[in-house]
């Protein structure tokens, strides 16, 4: 028992230290006017909380997140269940095609999403071919909802690399014999893809699209590079405006309350998907 008991104990002070002292230090907080600088944190109670419910920048930013991370979510299973079906089959020249796919992974968000904001300025290359198929130039970063979506695409192309090995490592888990039964049976690959290998990766899919949602939630330097939560906050992600209320207007104490609203809606999307389909998976 105490053999035990000392096992347990490097991890029980490292969830401390970087779990629980962070969500209890954040809580504590959003009850204060801090302004960042001085000494003296004036308790304000749930004065900030009542504030919350009435800000209109803080429900923009609660609803572009939440298209956000739909929008990611989605697309992230898409794209990686298609990216490691592909490299999953025998061709030549697999393992460069497969560090390819992983190189965005470890770029700097910084340097792909000025690279992206390039890409799309309106003067960009991306503007530029569509012009030459005959259509016309796009403000994509002018407008609020090609805004996001620009930032969506960005993100998706940042995760597709990891997505692509998570569902790669699934399908190499997959049974041989059941796929051979189905091949017997005269399944075709897109009914064996649809009947077999989709239903079998549903916990990997689940987990996907929770690692999404943490991504758009926490998401911060690929829209302060790309769009700096414009235009007009069509991309202020609930993590952006934690960044400009605690360290651009000085309110701590408020921006704490975003950053543990922001949290609460995590965790709630996250239960919600878990009772859904991850729960029966798990």
């Amino acid at each position: 028992m105490i053999t035990a008991a000392l096992c347990l104990a490097p991890a029980l002070l490292v969830i401390g230290l970087f779990v629980v002292y962070p969500l209890v230090a954040t809580g504590l907080l959003s009850l204060t006017s801090w302004d960042g600088i001085s000494p003296d944190r004036p308790f304000v109670g749930l004065d900030n909380y009542g504030k919350l419910i009435a800000d209109p920048a803080f429900r923009n930013s609660m609803v572009v997140t939440v298209l956000y991370g739909l929008g990611v979510s989605a697309l992230s299973v898409i794209t990686g269940v298609g990216a490691a079906a592909l490299l999953n089959s025998a061709f030549r020249g697999r393992a460069v095609y497969r560090t390819a796919f992983f190189l965005p992974v470890v770029t700097s968000s910084i340097a792909a999403a000025a690279v992206w904001r390039y890409l799309f300025d309106v003067s960009g290359p991306v503007n530029s071919a569509l012009q030459r198929v005959g259509l016309g130039e796009t403000n994509w970063l002018g407008d609020p909802h090609l805004a996001l979506v620009s930032l969506t695409l960005l993100t998706v192309w940042k995760q597709l690399g990891l997505n692509t090995v998570l569902y790669l490592t699934a399908m190499q888990a997959l049974p041989a014999q059941v796929y051979e039964a189905a091949a017997l049976d005269g399944a075709g690959p897109w009914q064996r893809m649809r009947h077999i290998t989709l239903p079998l990766l549903a916990p990997m899919t689940f987990f996907v699209v929770v690692q999404a949602l943490v991504v758009t939630f926490q998401s911060f330097d690929l829209v302060y590079q790309l769009t700096a939560g414009g235009p007009m906050g069509g991309t202020e992600v609930v993590g952006f405006l934690v960044y400009r209320t605690a360290f651009v207007t000085g309110q701590f104490g408020y921006g704490a309350t975003i950053a543990y609203a922001g949290f609460a809606l995590v965790f709630a999307l996250t239960w919600i998907q878990w009772r859904l389909g991850g729960k029966d998976q798990t």
